[in-house]
């Protein structure tokens, strides 16, 4: 059989959804399965929804025995197909290269990043009971609902800006003319390569900058910014109240006030001013490369990513952080919060017409999805065969998967395993939203 079901995982975690909300979306999908036995809280937070074969929380084949999904594999390499045994192994630790999930944020994650592949296996090496594996993290957030997450840095003259005119900022970082010389060269280096003009270093200035005044931000002592926080956060709630004027925007100094309210005093609330505000509306999407500094702030995702758990931390958490680690292994990149955002094209394997599937394709081999969505007018979906694992996961709606002759009742919830080589049939009479990650080696 190349399609049947999944038990899935449910992860609860501080900042997720709690079970008594009624956009509790990873509490509403996992209460689907039976099997997996949850007894929903009111008061529990509800934060991930996990589907593959990670070790730390793998999915179980729905059946007699309810063996796990990594057993089948191992025991069956037909569903993984030729080529991905051939790149990636069918590993007792994981045969699946990457992990589905969904999230559901109530409270900001951690101020993080996760480490390329060669990092990734010496902090394993060094630090095993704090990275758990030796692989890298690519991931890729699509929403579900709306989403406000930072990612990536902004462009230097923002934050250059907001060094001149926040003094708690200023203090913070003890901005002195070395430093705000340096954010201002840099500046005018990206601005110049921005608008066409060709420059030998502006990439390394933009680099050196950033990592300099990041670098100062993260290393300050809790006895400098621990009054900051308090004081920049009391003093933009007081403002907003009484509709006083300030040198930023209101949606800055609103995050700035609800992040000190979710972590008092944490430095990571200071991120606000390096970091990009980007807000996705369903259907758009985030790519986060390794290296790469983010924190998702609220809303409802599904976020597929290579099969790791390693996050380095350093702020807006109660975790241990890695503060160093963290400052050295980011590549200072940085962008316009709109350029975040990655474009999903219509996927030319869905033969139906009009094709109601769209193709989130990252710039990594781990991983792609799949998402359809299918209304009154386009009730059906035509998708060819993969060369390589899938995992379904229904998001909304009802409908019917067809396969070799077999149906499938489709509902919000249900996890399917499709092997490799395998064409489907989506069906609905109604409105059905499904989501497919997959593997394929070129």
């Amino acid at each position: 059989m190349s399609v049947f079901q999944l038990i899935p995982g449910v992860q609860s975690y501080e900042w997720g959804v709690p079970g008594g909300d009624k956009d509790s979306i990873v509490a509403d999908l996992a209460e689907a399965t039976p099997e997996l036995g949850l007894q929903r809280e009111a008061s529990k937070p509800y934060a991930e929804l996990w589907m593959g074969t990670h070790p730390t929380l793998p999915s179980h084949v729905l059946g007699e025995n309810h063996e796990l999904l990594n057993d089948r594999l191992c025991k069956d390499h037909s569903l993984l197909g030729e080529k991905v045994v051939g790149k990636y192994g069918a590993s007792e630790k994981g045969a699946l290269p990457f992990l589905f999930k969904v999230l559901s944020i109530a409270k900001a994650l951690s101020i993080q990043a996760h480490p390329d592949k060669k990092l990734a296996e010496r902090l394993h090496a060094e630090k095993p009971n704090m990275y758990k594996d030796d692989n890298h993290k690519p991931e890729m957030a699509i929403a579900i609902r709306a989403f406000e997450g930072f990612c990536g840095f902004r462009p230097v003259r923002e934050v250059l800006e907001f060094v001149e005119a926040v003094p708690e900022l200023k203090q913070v970082l003890k901005a002195d003319d070395t430093l705000r010389t340096q954010l201002k060269s840099a500046a005018d280096a990206q601005d110049a390569l921005w608008a066409g003009q060709a420059s030998d270093d502006a990439q390394s200035r933009v680099h050196d900058a950033l990592r300099a005044a990041f670098g100062a931000l993260m290393r300050a002592d809790a006895s400098l910014y621990e009054p900051l926080v308090s004081s920049i956060a009391q003093r933009y709630r007081a403002a907003r109240s009484a509709h006083t004027p300030l040198e930023v925007s209101d949606e800055v100094a609103e995050l700035v006030a609800r992040l000190d309210t979710q972590f008092p005093r944490d430095i990571g609330v200071f991120c606000t001013f390096f970091l990009n505000i980007v807000h996705l509306v369903p259907g758009q999407a985030l790519f986060l490369g390794a290296d790469e500094p983010h924190a998702y702030l609220s809303g409802h995702i599904l976020e597929c990513m290579a099969a790791s758990d390693n996050v380095v931390r350093a702020g807006l958490t109660p975790k241990a952080r890695d503060v160093e680690v963290l400052v050295d292994m980011l590549t200072y990149q940085s962008a316009r919060a709109k350029d975040q955002i990655l474009h999903a094209p219509q996927w030319d394997g869905d033969a139906a017409k009009p094709n109601a599937t769209c193709l989130y394709d990252p710039p990594i081999e781990e991983f792609s999805v799949l998402v359809t969505t299918l209304v009154p007018g386009s009730q059906t979906s035509s998708q060819r065969a993969i060369d390589g694992p899938s995992l379904v996961l229904v998001v909304e709606g009802k409908g019917t998967l067809k396969v070799d002759g077999q149906a499938h009742e489709l509902y919000a919830g249900l996890v399917l395993f499709v092997g490799a080589a395998t064409p489907i049939e989506l069906e609905t009479s109604e409105s059905v939203t499904v989501a497919r990650a997959f593997i394929e080696v070129a």
